[in-house]
This record gives C-alpha cells, sequence and structure tokens, in this order.
C-alpha cells in the first residue's frame, strides 16, 4: 500500500489509476485526507474490514475490485482451476464485513460472470472480470442519481432533513443514496438544511456527512445522536433520509446503529421516515429482518477515541455496528426503479424485477 495526492475536484472515494485502486482514508476525515494505493484482494480485503471504506454501495464497489486483482494474479492456463481459485478469493472478501449485503451481491454478480463464461481462456475470463469490476463501480453513480431524482419529490422547499451515519458520496462510488436524494432537491433548487447526527461511536455523521455537506455549501447543522427527539419536540425537523445496509422482503431495513431509534421518534412526531438505498440492498432472501447478520465491532470503538480512553479500563461493552428498524416504522423505500411505499413486500419484489 502507497499514498498519493487527494483529487479535490469531486468526492469519490474509489478509483482505478494505473492498475492499482486507490481510496480515500475515511478514517481519518475529517482532519486528514489521504489516499492509499492497493494491488491485491488482501490489501483490499484489509481495507474494507478496517474501514478505510464503508456504506454499503462503497464495499461492495470495493470488493468487486478486489476480486478482479485476485482473479488477475491467479496463475493457471485452465478455466475449471481458474474458478475454483476465484471462489476462494471472493470468499475471503465476503467475510470482511456480514451485515451490508452489496459486498455479497457484487461477489455473485463477479462470480456469475466467470462461471457463465467457462468456455473462455483464462486470459479472456481476467479481462471479462475487470470490465465487470469496472461496470458495477460506473453503474453505482449512475444509480444514485436516479434515486436523488425520484427521492427529491419527497423533500419540500425549505425542508429541514435530518440524517443519520453517512449515505453520502463517500458511502457509494460517488453522488450517495440519502444525501443524493438531498443534493438532487439542492440541484432541483430547493432551500435545504441538514441536521446530522454525529452517529456514535465511528462518527460518521460528525466527520463524514458534515464534511461532505460542508464542501458543498449544503447547510448542515451537527448534533449529538440523543439530541434528535428534543429537535424533533420542537418541530426543528420535517423529515428523516437514511440509507441502508440491507433490506429484507417484508421492507425491514438494518443501518447504523441508531437508526432505529430514530425511527420510532420519527414516528411518534409524525415525521416522514425515509430510507435511500439501490436495488442491490433489497434482500428478497431473508423473509424479515430478525434474519439480517448483524456485525459486532471491536469494543475499543466504544471505550476509546484513537488513544484517548473514554471508560474503566476491563469494563464490559457491546458494539452492535447496525440495528433493524421495522417497516411499519417506514414511510417509504426510494430505490434507482422508484419509491415504494404501503405494501413493502409487493412493492420491493416487483422493484427487484427491474435489476
Amino acid at each position: 500500500m502507497s499514498t498519493c495526492p487527494i483529487d479535490t475536484r469531486v468526492i469519490r472515494p474509489i478509483r482505478f489509476l494505473a492498475g492499482q485502486c486507490q481510496m480515500l482514508d475515511q478514517r481519518l476525515l475529517p482532519a486528514e485526507e489521504v489516499w492509499h494505493s492497493y494491488t491485491t484482494y488482501q490489501e483490499i480485503a484489509e481495507a474494507i474490514s478496517t474501514m478505510v471504506v464503508r456504506g454499503a454501495p462503497a464495499i461492495g464497489v470495493a470488493a468487486a475490485i478486489g476480486a478482479w486483482f485476485g482473479a488477475r494474479d491467479i496463475e493457471t492456463e485452465s478455466s475449471w482451476d481458474f474458478y475454483q481459485e476465484f471462489e476462494k478469493i471472493c470468499a475471503v472478501l465476503v467475510a470482511t464485513r456480514p451485515t451490508a449485503v452489496n459486498l455479497s451481491w457484487a461477489l455473485e454478480r463477479m462470480k456469475h460472470f466467470a462461471e457463465s463464461n467457462l468456455d473462455r481462456s483464462v486470459l479472456e475470463l481476467k479481462i471479462g472480470l475487470e470490465y465487470e469490476a469496472l461496470a458495477i463501480t460506473q453503474e453505482d453513480e449512475k444509480i444514485n442519481r436516479m434515486m436523488g431524482q425520484h427521492g427529491e419529490p419527497l423533500l419540500v422547499d425549505g425542508a429541514r432533513v435530518l440524517t443519520h451515519c453517512n449515505a453520502g458520496a463517500l458511502a457509494t462510488a460517488g453522488y450517495g443514496t440519502a444525501l443524493g436524494v438531498i443534493r438532487a432537491a439542492v440541484e432541483a433548487g430547493k432551500n435545504i438544511s441538514v441536521i446530522a447526527d454525529e452517529t456514535r461511536p465511528f462518527l460518521q455523521g460528525a466527520r463524514l456527512t458534515a464534511w461532505e455537506l460542508q464542501r458543498e455549501n449544503i447547510p448542515v447543522t451537527l448534533i449529538c445522536d440523543n439530541m434528535a427527539g428534543y429537535l424533533m419536540s420542537k418541530g426543528e425537523i420535517d423529515c428523516v433520509i437514511v440509507g441502508a445496509d440491507r433490506i429484507a422482503a417484508n421492507g425491514d431495513v438494518a443501518n447504523k446503529i441508531g437508526t432505529y431509534t430514530v425511527a420510532v421518534l420519527a414516528k411518534e412526531h409524525n415525521i416522514p421516515f425515509y430510507v435511500a438505498a439501490p436495488v442491490s440492498t433489497i434482500d428478497l432472501s431473508l423473509n424479515d429482518g430478525s434474519l439480517i447478520p448483524i456485525e459486532e465491532r471491536d469494543e475499543r470503538e466504544i471505550t476509546h477515541i484513537k488513544d484517548i480512553q473514554l471508560a474503566p479500563k476491563g469494563i464490559s461493552v457491546r458494539n452492535p455496528a447496525f440495528d433493524v428498524t421495522p417497516s411499519r416504522l417506514i414511510t417509504a423505500i426510494i430505490t434507482e426503479h422508484g419509491i415504494v411505499t404501503g405494501d413493502y413486500r409487493a412493492g420491493l419484489d416487483q422493484i427487484v424485477k427491474h435489476r
């Protein structure tokens, strides 16, 4: 891994350059803007697991690139042997983050291409997998812009929008999901202001969402996670919009820990609660949210901020990275193929058919 200067013209956290994958280190924002270069699937797997890159669509893109890098380095002339080795590479990558389904979706797409073309030479498979990884990357930003166009009519002029975690350009290949809807509303000429939860313990809202919006001159106010209910009770929040890491067949949504709490508060105060996510986040194989695997992360994320100790040494800690918001608390799910409301099971099933 090496470092390289940042490109400040546009926020795209992952890019190709000279056969390398470059990622903006999101652990260091907003204090430092550092890019790292990766050339192997093992390095990319490490970058995903340590949250150099994070956000469901972004880690799907990163995994696809990692799979291609792994394929590029397989040394065999047998297509079948190549595929067996490629499956092992994908297994390493899929194990990095269990909750976000975009990760496994991207890798399944890469494996499907390889398996469907075993009659080709190994060189042809490698070239095809490179194109597939590039396609996944390019399609993601296009999908986000389509999502923004569908979702922006839900945000009225003057809306004060609460968001939790970071579902912006940094969480995708570019533009964003929840923040993409906000960007689209601003581009449509609407006066939109954002209230960003800090999003403990990794502080994605404080470090990343605030950074993105400030760069684009979109008004943003940062609050602690436990302040949202107070602002809702004062009539200072008009709607909530968040991203998603996995959506079950019935519309239950897994997203960053604390999202469920925000949804309950929004319901109590009759505030619309919107979820923006690509179709690749929908997992129809899971009947409801109780079946979504929830990643538990290192206790040090709770007890420390960098090297500063916040809690007593040896204290018992729980650190689930996600929670599940029941579909009954969700006003609408925004996708690149349209908006789903009401009967989520039927609506999501129909949306997925556009895949």
